[in-house]
């Protein structure tokens, strides 16, 4: 048998005997503040927790990174433009729902840029609410999130049992 037969059939053993890589689903989220108020949309329309406040949020699409996916997302839900220089990453969290998840939380502090809700078939309204203060329908992994956030934590783990 040549070598390379060989090679290959040791590789494919140890493909074989490999554990199974996740598949994640990396999500971006933006805590923005105006003082000591943060931005929640309330949901509707979409399918998942309508009727609940959440931060801006979405998706990070293949082949971009998550700040660019927070840009991207901010801009298409709320209309302002961002510049990474803008946000930073205050949280990360590894969520387990009926997929992995994997939960970027960035911050920004709100300087004169008006916001609209660019996507009213989607989102009831946006409104600030103080963080003492917090609406009691919303979102729990994002409450989870902010709670994290406000002690200071980088990292939570969410939806696994123990």
């Amino acid at each position: 048998m040549n070598k390379a037969v060989i090679d290959l059939e040791v590789h494919e053993n140890r493909t074989s005997l490999a554990k199974k890589r996740a598949g994640t689903s990396v999500n971006a989220y933006l805590v923005l503040k105006q003082g000591n108020n943060v931005l929640f949309q309330l949901r509707k329309n979409t399918g998942y927790c309508d009727g609940m406040w959440g931060f801006v949020a979405g998706h990070v699409e293949d082949g971009e990174s998550a700040t660019a996916g927070m840009i991207r997302e901010v801009h298409e839900e709320i209309g302002i433009h961002l510049v990474s220089s803008e946000i930073k990453v205050v949280h990360v969290m590894h969520r387990k729902t009926n997929r992995l998840n994997v939960d970027v939380c960035f911050e920004c502090q709100l300087m004169d840029r008006e916001i609209r809700n660019i996507e009213p078939e989607k989102c009831e309204m946006l409104e600030f609410f103080p963080l003492e203060k917090l609406p009691s329908n919303m979102i729990e992994y994002n409450a989870a999130a902010l709670q994290s956030i406000l002690r200071g934590e980088c990292y939570s783990e969410y939806g696994w049992r123990n």
